[in-house]
Order: C-alpha cells, then sequence, then structure tokens
C-alpha cells in the first residue's frame, strides 16, 4: 500500500465519478485558478513549483498504484468497482507511461497579481484523458496555501517598511520579521511549504522545514538565517532566585554577535532596569554584539513601549535623523507574543506615538503568520472555464443568483499586461501588443520552467 505516495488518492470522493458526468463525446477541458478577492488587493501566487516536483512529475501512475485506488474506492463506495476509471488511469500508464497528458500554464512565481485574475490554467492534452484536469483540482488548488502566506508575509512587510521609512532605517527591513511558526501549524509539510513563502519576502526564520523546502524545490542553500535564543524553560529553569545567572550564562556562552534572551519569567521591568539594566549592565556593553530583549505575556503595545521606555533609561537612548528614540546600539527588543497583521500594526502605531524608531523592534511571528488563514481569506477558487466537445468549444461557467462574487470566468483564459495593467483575458481576444504573463510550466509529465528562491524573491519586491 502506497497511500500518500498515490497520485490517484490525492483527490476528493466525489471527483472520482466526474468522468462520467462530462458531455458525450468531451474532448477537453480547460479550468482556471484565481484570488477573487478577500483580504488583500493583490496576491502573491507562489508554491506551484512544489506540488509539481513533489506529487506531479514523471512516471506518477503505476500498476499496483490503479489497483490499490480500485480496492478503497470499492469499500468507499459500499463496494461498487464500477465507479472507479480503471480504464482511464490504465490509458495514461499504457499511452503515457504512467505520465500526467496535462499542460499546466502560470505566471511567474513570485508575482504580484492584482485579484480576480487568472494565476494558472490546466488542460489536458490528450482527449481520452478529459476528466483528468479536474480531477487534479484538489492537489493543484493547495497553491491557495503558499500563496496566502507570501502575500500575508509581504503585507505585513509593507507595514513595517512604512513605519522604517518614517522612523528609521528601511534597510533593516530582512530580518525586522522572523517565523516562529513551526510548532503552530497543522503539519510538517504546512510548515515546509508556509515557511518558505515567508522566505520570499524576509530573511529571519526559525522554521527549519522551510529551509529543506527552499533547497530542495526552489534551489537555494540556505534561504534564511537564526540566532541563539533562550526559551522560558533554559530561563526558569535555573530557579527565580537565579534569573540574573541564568541571563549571564546567555551572554557567556554566546560572547559574540545577537542573542535573544526572553525576560519575562517573572518580571520583564525588573529584568530590564535591574537585571539586564543594572547586574548585567557592564557585560552588556562589553560583549561583542547585541542582546535582544524579549517580552512574551502583556498587551503587546503597551508592553513594548514599557520595555522601551526601561531598557531606554539603564541603556540610554539617541535621536536619530528623523527625530526618533534609537536605543543603545548593544540593546534591542524582539516582540514574539501575539503577532498577526492587525496587532503588528497596533504595536508600530503606539512605538511611533511614543517616539520611538522601528529601527529598535524585531518580530517574531507564528500561528498569525502561517496558521492564521483559510483558503477564503483570499478566496481561491479553480473552475471550469472552457470545454471541447466533438471538435467544438464551449464556454463553461457558473453565474448563481444567490452570489454574485461566485460568478465565474468563461473560455479559454489567459493573463496580459496591456497599458500597464494586468489583464485577464479569453485567449482569442489576445492583441499584438499584449504581454502574456503565463508560461507554460508543466507538460506531459514534464517540468518546463523552473524558479529559484532568488528569482521569486527579486519578482515579490517592493517597490522603492
Amino acid at each position: 500500500m502506497q497511500g500518500f505516495e498515490n497520485l490517484i488518492l490525492l483527490t476528493d470522493s466525489y471527483k472520482v465519478t466526474h468522468h462520467r458526468q462530462y458531455p458525450p463525446q468531451t474532448e477537453s477541458v480547460f479550468s482556471y485558478f484565481e484570488s477573487r478577492g478577500g483580504d488583500f488587493s493583490s496576491t502573491v501566487f507562489f508554491g506551484l513549483q512544489y506540488y509539481l516536483k513533489k506529487y506531479l512529475a514523471g512516471r506518477v501512475v503505476q500498476p499496483d498504484q490503479i489497483d490499490e485506488a480500485e480496492e478503497l474506492f470499492a469499500q468507499h463506495f459500499a463496494g461498487d468497482k464500477t465507479l472507479f476509471n480503471r480504464a482511464g488511469w490504465e490509458h495514461i500508464v499504457n499511452e503515457h507511461d504512467g505520465r500526467l497528458p496535462i499542460s499546466i500554464r502560470a505566471v511567474p512565481e513570485g508575482s504580484a497579481i492584482p485579484v480576480s485574475n487568472v494565476l494558472m490554467t490546466i488542460e489536458n492534452t490528450d482527449p481520452a484523458c478529459y476528466w483528468l484536469t479536474n480531477y487534479l483540482e484538489t492537489l493543484l488548488v493547495q497553491v491557495w496555501y503558499a500563496s496566502t502566506v507570501a502575500t500575508q508575509s509581504r503585507e505585513m512587510k509593507k507595514t513595517i517598511l512604512d513605519s522604517l521609512e518614517e522612523t528609521g532605517s528601511p534597510d533593516l527591513i530582512d530580518f525586522k520579521l522572523h517565523d516562529f511558526g513551526f510548532r503552530g501549524v497543522s503539519s510538517v509539510e504546512t510548515a515546509g511549504v508556509g515557511g518558505t513563502a515567508h522566505l520570499v519576502n524576509f530573511r529571519g526564520t526559525d522554521t527549519v522545514a522551510g529551509l529543506i523546502v527552499a533547497r530542495d524545490y526552489y534551489d537555494c542553500e540556505m534561504a534564511g538565517f537564526s540566532i541563539p535564543a533562550a526559551e522560558h524553560s533554559t530561563q526558569t529553569s535555573w530557579g527565580a532566585d537565579h534569573e540574573v545567572d541564568a541571563m549571564r550564562n546567555m551572554l557567556h556562552q554566546f560572547p559574540t554577535g545577537l542573542v535573544a534572551v526572553v525576560s519575562d519569567s517573572y518580571d520583564i521591568f525588573n529584568a530590564c532596569r535591574n537585571l539586564w539594566g543594572d547586574q548585567l549592565k557592564a557585560d552588556v556593553l562589553n560583549r561583542d554584539g547585541v542582546l535582544v530583549v524579549r517580552p512574551d505575556s502583556g498587551d503587546p503595545p503597551e508592553i513594548v513601549c514599557k520595555v522601551l521606555e526601561t531598557l531606554g533609561e539603564a541603556f540610554g537612548n539617541e535621536t536619530n535623523d528623523k527625530g526618533f528614540k534609537v536605543l543603545h546600539p548593544k540593546v534591542r527588543v524582539i516582540q514574539g507574543d501575539g503577532i498577526d497583521r492587525a496587532m503588528l500594526s497596533r504595536i508600530l502605531e503606539a512605538t511611533t506615538a511614543a517616539g520611538w524608531s522601528t529601527d529598535n523592534i524585531a518580530f517574531g511571528s507564528g500561528g498569525g503568520l502561517l496558521q492564521k488563514l483559510n483558503r477564503d481569506t483570499s478566496k481561491y477558487a479553480f473552475k471550469c472555464s472552457d470545454i471541447t466537445v466533438n471538435g467544438q468549444h464551449r464556454d463553461v461557467f457558473k453565474q448563481p443568483v444567490t452570489d454574485s462574487g461566485k460568478r465565474s470566468k468563461a473560455g479559454r483564459l489567459t493573463l496580459v499586461r496591456r497599458d500597464g495593467q494586468f489583464v485577464s483575458i479569453r485567449e482569442e481576444d489576445r492583441r499584438s501588443d499584449d504581454d502574456d504573463q503565463m508560461v507554460e510550466v508543466f507538460r506531459d509529465g514534464e517540468i518546463l520552467k523552473e524558479y529559484t528562491l532568488d528569482d521569486i524573491r527579486k519578482r515579490a519586491a517592493l517597490s522603492d
């Protein structure tokens, strides 16, 4: 038994019967993927290459997999073996050596495309496999997750960058939002795909799975970086009476570079004022590196401001050329508790109002970055828009009277750049001056176009 290694099983149950449901003499099914709207005005397309490489490329259908699927679906459909399309899958094995006869076109990964535009299209290349296009919907639609994380991370980057431009140094942006999300997501694969999606926009992460996906699927040897950091267990294991010794140990164990120490195990303000700012002050100032103090409880906007004020009183601060306060260069702060898009804005509004530069602060985000979202965050949808029946194209679309937002597009679609704007059009409406944005990335089991993470980062970069 192959289970999740068996592509035939990576679909929704009802799709197993769809080969019987298309019009007679159907030869091709053409479908597209888009963001219909949601929380963002544009979406960063990312993650398709992972699914192509992991699940679709090469000889992915084998005779024993067909046997396994037939047995499973016979049980699943109460003993009816006739519902499973054994002949269709055997055709793929016999005529295509187990390779999928489909073509996938997509915008280049990392592209930020306004919502309600085509991002990807898929069509069968063998008329006998018209049913395959939407059979693969279940798997291909999972691109929504990486795209949503990449989009959300980029929006958070905009928020931080705006604040840096107002109060400090925009060139610090790459390490201002750190991925803390591994433990807060639903699976290792989620952590890998989502972690890499965040690394499209930033360089800081503790999600090792993201590094692996970036290396193995996006040709990036090392996509992100981290630093030594404490957690509550390592600090509280010394006991409350020896908190200062736990802190001193961090400075001595890691005598150079950045080191982050969670400091709210007992009293964050005592830690900043009397422990870091008095008993250990000389150690901090003499150390060849920067101490990053991490509060981890309380109302973040209030606590971050109070921590900055307390550290400023203990270590001193200067005023930069934009009129905002910057802590002594040996001391910085990271807030990693409760960070999502809304909280990020609240904290930055509070610190700016209090006169502090965003240079002082970095952020860590876990579930708020990688898990606090779903397919409806950007309203992703995969819909059939054209079929060919007996050599004739037919428009396919839905137009529910109960929800105009769910009306789908019709025709064989592509995305072009026309007069500086992204426009989704029917292929037959393409003008000679249109710049087609879609690239065929997959055909008949072979990946035709690959992107490196470096390529994708450049494409997703925010405009100056």
